[in-house]
């Protein structure tokens, strides 16, 4: 077999964005192959401000750097605006720090989420090299193609011609599309081997960041 400079250390981050809300989850489990090198230490998430959020999942070792480099960026941003940085500049920035990696790029599945300047939730999604838009909700990792269409369902209607559609940014009430997360969760760690032991969550409203934690299966 071939050598290659990266690997998929797996884990499942996602988001779910709210009138007034943004829930950004992600397990800490990370893998290497059939091997579990870690079962908490392996956070997936990053805190830049007290309204904006990034989640990635892929490389472990491409990740950090990424998020060392965003919040090395976010700090500069903080010294010369004397303001943080707002949820549509963070986006912007991951893009363009993915796109000059264009020819060699980051190994990581990124979500940026939080609330906007009108502080309304919201989730921007990405490919490899930086492009991206700005959705209701979105899952990344391993465990994507399982929770993906949960949400689909959940949150957005699948045909316009059998059910009246949904808008992308959901109606539910924070405590129940916190509760859609976590059986997300549980759902997909009882199928993908690459997500499980516990799940870091961050909500984030106008009063700032809560942390919770979901304890998934262990083996």
């Amino acid at each position: 077999m071939s050598w290659s400079p990266y690997v998929d250390n797996g884990g499942t981050v996602l988001a779910v964005a709210g009138e007034d809300y943004c829930i950004v989850a992600a397990s800490t489990r990370m893998s290497a192959g059939f091997d579990i090198m870690t079962r908490q230490d392996s956070s997936k998430v990053l805190k830049l401000s007290d309204k904006v959020v990034v989640a990635s999942a892929g490389m472990q070792a491409d990740m950090r750097t990424l998020h060392k480099n965003l919040m090395a960026r976010h700090v500069m941003y903080q010294y010369n605006h004397n303001k943080p940085m707002s949820l549509p500049a963070a986006a912007q920035l991951l893009s363009n720090t993915l796109y000059y990696k264009r020819f060699f790029p980051y190994y990581t599945f990124n979500l940026v989420a939080g609330l906007d300047p009108e502080g309304h939730g919201a989730v921007y999604n990405y490919d490899a090299i930086g492009s991206y838009e700005r959705s209701g909700y979105f899952c990344q990792g391993s465990g994507k193609e399982l929770i993906q269409p949960v949400l689909d369902n959940q949150l957005q209607a699948a045909s316009p011609l059998l059910v009246p559609p949904k808008n992308t940014l959901t109606t539910l009430p924070l405590d129940k599309a916190l509760d859609l997360v976590k059986d997300a969760f549980i759902s997909a760690g009882e199928r993908d081997i690459y997500t499980g032991d516990d799940v870091g969550i961050m909500v984030v409203t106008r009063d700032g960041v809560r942390k919770e934690s979901l304890r998934l299966k262990l083996d």
